[in-house]
């Protein structure tokens, strides 16, 4: 344990604008565990390809990760860590405000929003979680869970626990929250992009964007209508621009 937190401490010394050091209080000390800041989560999507968010690409202290398209069928064992208080009222990777009082969990690949069965192996005792955060991001352990979840498992002294991790289902898309816009169209005329852009505003889209891209050396201006605060939004408002507007797309930010 002591030389995962040396290791640890070394790693933030020099990288220190990627991580910080997990939550603690005088009543709780949770285990070192680096976590990564907001930006630094994910990178950029490709602004031409609908990027579904619990899948996209991010980096944290120089090792990338791709999140599994589909949680069914997963099972991991490996140690489980906990944070809290640092980390309360702070946004998470899936765009939610950290509530460590909630039964919720860090995990590096899991989509977000799987739920997942954690049986700490050492007492027998499980609790059903939500997968809402990235980490934790430390060799030997394989999910981090938020307060309420380490105290139904027993492990608040220890700090970590031997654990069984199980997908056991996911909570609706519809819900997830975000930034969302849908792409209606690109145009290689900057004018008529803009005119696309109008016509959406005036249909209530008033946030529509306009995003410039280069591909192969021209620039290409695409319309993105929006902003959206959920997938489900977002997904309805496909439903209704695809009728006029062909090959329309969710972008997530």
């Amino acid at each position: 344990m002591r030389k995962n937190r040396f290791k640890c401490l070394i790693i933030l010394a020099v990288l220190s604008l990627f991580a910080v050091l997990s939550g603690c209080s005088r009543e709780v000390f949770p285990p070192s565990s680096p976590r990564p800041q907001i930006s630094e989560r994910e990178k950029a999507p490709d602004p031409g390809r609908a990027v579904d968010p619990t899948l996209k690409t991010y980096t944290v202290l120089g090792q990338t990760y791709t999140p599994l398209a589909c949680a069914e069928g997963f099972v991991e064992e490996g140690i489980a860590s906990w944070y809290g208080p640092k980390f309360h009222g702070r946004q998470t990777a899936s765009g939610e405000i950290f509530n460590m009082y909630e039964m919720t969990a860090a995990h590096r690949l899991l989509p977000m929003h799987t739920l997942v069965l954690v049986t700490n192996l050492d007492n027998g005792k499980s609790v059903k979680l939500r997968i809402n955060d990235r980490g934790p991001f430390v060799d030997d352990r394989v999910i981090d869970l938020s307060l309420a979840a380490a105290r139904k498992l027993e492990m608040i002294g220890p700090g970590t626990a031997p654990v069984r991790v199980e997908a056991v289902g996911s909570a609706c898309r519809y819900e997830l929250p975000g930034t969302f816009y849908v792409q209606v169209g690109s145009f290689a005329s900057r004018d008529n992009a803009m005119k696309t852009q109008n016509i959406m505003r005036r249909q209530g889209y008033r946030e529509t964007r306009l995003q410039k891209t280069m591909l192969n050396g021209q620039a290409f201006w695409r319309v993105q209508a929006g902003k959206f605060n959920s997938l489900g939004s977002a997904e309805k408002a496909k439903q209704s621009l695809e009728q006029d507007y062909s090959g329309t797309f969710i972008v997530a930010d």
